[in-house]
């Protein structure tokens, strides 16, 4: 079990200079949890340095603090850090470039809630049964003795919202419930954060939608349903990474599918695949197979070829459950 918060916060009060950092192409729990994990640090007085390989997407910008995240270009050259927080990073190489940052000997927490997080920290806060790291970060916090104030309660308000799909998903127990009640008292805009997050478009969004609908392609007895957004699209609508945020949703929500898949083709010819299960189908455990991870429900991994795209499709038709 690594679930151990005492020695979590002993990481965070032994050293003077923290690192936070997490996954590459950050979502709403990436980012809030970053920021959030600065708004204790700079409470314990420690000094602080946020960064991630990726840019802050801009839906995300209004956050209190998101200025404070540095893109790896913008480090010093020369510079390397000792001590590190990652936050929401199922596996290490997850981090990206910006582990070549790290010392050597580096120490790390590692403060997570996917069930395939290997443990990769030299001290592992991971809490499995968490609907977002956020949701860790908060017990966190509380375990430290400082109180929120409003900032940090629309920081960690944040994580659990993306990360319940607007307290939608099958994560969405009484502890989530109850620490969103939490956070609105302690002075989170609930409205204002789910109407920038959960009901507002951008044109490419938009644009990437009705492309992704016209590309639904059924398999399995219509069980199965796959989206492919090629590099190419991505350019013509002039759409950034974030704007494919959620779009898989829309083939796992159609009546009577099971799985859903975005296939996102990247410029080095690998694909990016999101998948997305409506029921008991576990998409971790076939992301796993192809090298990648997440949650059962939510999990996504990269391919090299059209043969593995194949593979993958395959193997998610294997997993069905016979009707």
């Amino acid at each position: 079990m690594h679930r151990d918060f005492e020695a979590a916060m002993s990481f965070l009060n032994e050293g003077d200079d923290y690192l936070v950092v997490s996954h590459v192409q950050p979502d709403g729990d990436a980012i809030s949890s970053t920021l959030a994990a600065a708004w204790l640090l700079d409470r314990l007085g420690k000094r602080v340095v946020l960064a991630n390989q990726d840019p802050v997407p801009d839906r995300l910008r209004f956050l209190s603090g998101s200025e404070r995240i540095l893109s790896l270009d913008s480090l010093a050259p020369d510079l390397r850090f000792k001590r590190i927080v990652a936050v929401d990073c199922a596996d290490f190489k997850r981090i990206g470039q910006l582990s070549e940052r790290f010392a050597e000997g580096a120490e790390l927490l590692n403060i997570d809630h996917h069930p395939t997080n290997d443990a990769y920290g030299v001290c592992n806060l991971i809490v499995p049964e968490a609907a977002a790291t956020a949701q860790i970060l908060f017990e966190l916090i509380a375990a430290s003795g400082h109180a929120l104030d409003a900032a940090a309660a629309e920081l960690l308000y944040t994580g659990l919202l993306t990360d319940t799909g607007g307290f939608r998903y099958s994560n969405t127990d009484t502890r989530v419930m109850q620490t969103a009640a939490r956070l609105l008292e302690a002075g989170a805009d609930g409205y204002r954060i789910a109407d920038r997050l959960l009901e507002t478009m951008t044109l490419p969004q938009l644009k990437l939608l009705r492309l992704g609908l016209n590309r639904m392609e059924f398999r399995f007895d219509d069980r199965v349903c796959s989206m492919l957004i090629t590099p190419e699209d991505m350019a013509e609508i002039g759409a950034a990474p974030e704007d494919l945020e959620g779009l898989v949703n829309y083939a796992r929500n159609v009546e009577g599918v099971e799985a859903g898949v975005l296939l996102k083709g990247l410029r080095d010819g690998s694909v990016k695949a999101s998948l997305r299960s409506g029921g008991t189908l576990d998409v971790a455990a076939i992301a796993s197979a192809f090298g990648g991870g997440g949650h059962i429900r939510a999990a996504g991994c990269r391919l090299e070829d059209d043969v593995q795209i194949e593979a993958l499709l395959s193997a998610i038709g294997e997993a069905l459950e016979p009707r």
